[in-house]
């Protein structure tokens, strides 16, 4: 039993001495067969929706797919290990952390702008914006947070700044994620 948990953990600490990421590789769109998906109340927009609106998903799909999880999980180890140098830039491998991750997210904000931009919106009476594909919302917000989270990270924020933003970007993420709308991206 010993020898099973000692297999099954691993490293559970933040280390402002751990290494900097590696860049993420860069996400090259390729002809699928994804296909855009319709529940109510948008199946009552599908004439709305225009062929940029689904290239425009189907690539932040691929993105998506390839490199979201990793992106989050660089994000947050990096906040860990701030919070352990007690948000002191100057300790161990702080700034070259923030550096490579900065980097990622830079890299994934330049393929996600003008996808996210392209994406058809609508202002009602009230001035509510509303996206007339599927999930179109989520893909714009998440792209929004993650740009504020570069920006702290560039400025040097403290973690706990910089933690809305980031609960943003994931719970933006986990809905496109729970919606199915990347499957088979």
């Amino acid at each position: 039993m010993y020898s099973a948990l000692a297999t099954l953990s691993g490293r559970a600490y933040a280390s402002p001495t751990d290494p900097p990421d590696p860049p993420l590789p860069e996400v090259i769109v390729h002809a699928s067969g994804w296909q855009p998906k319709f529940p109510f109340p948008y199946s009552a927009n599908r004439n709305d929706v225009t062929d940029a609106d689904i290239t425009a998903e189907r690539e932040m799909c691929q993105w998506f797919t390839a490199e979201y999880r990793e992106l989050v999980r660089q994000i947050d180890r990096f906040g860990y290990n701030l919070l352990e140098a007690s948000n002191d830039w100057t300790v161990g491998q702080i700034q070259a952390q923030a550096d490579a991750v900065a980097a990622n997210i830079d890299q994934s904000e330049a393929f996600l702008a003008p996808r996210a931009q392209a994406l058809t919106r609508t202002t009602d009476f009230a001035n509510d914006e509303h996206f007339s594909i599927y999930e179109g919302e989520a893909f714009y917000r998440l792209w929004q947070h993650l740009s504020n989270v570069g920006v702290g990270i560039k400025a040097r924020n403290t973690s706990w700044v910089n933690g809305p933003s980031v609960e943003r970007v994931k719970h933006w993420g986990s809905q496109i994620h729970r919606s199915h709308v990347c499957d088979s991206a």
